[in-house]
């Protein structure tokens, strides 16, 4: 699974006139607002954790 992801809009102006950017493996640029972005993983949640009403973290 060598194929990066491939954003929707533009996370800063929500246009959809983005094209892969020359600053390395994952930057993409919009040519709507002139911005460039990279998308990231963060990582995994960990498991036993879900979102509580208060907008915190409660485990199970």
């Amino acid at each position: 699974m060598s194929e990066r992801a491939a954003p929707f809009h533009c996370p800063y102006c929500g246009d959809e006139d983005l094209r892969p950017g020359e600053q390395g493996h994952g930057a993409w640029e919009c040519g709507a607002c002139n911005r460039a972005f990279q998308l990231k993983f963060l990582g995994l949640l960990a498991r036993g954790l879900r979102r509580a009403d208060n907008g915190g973290d409660d485990s199970i």
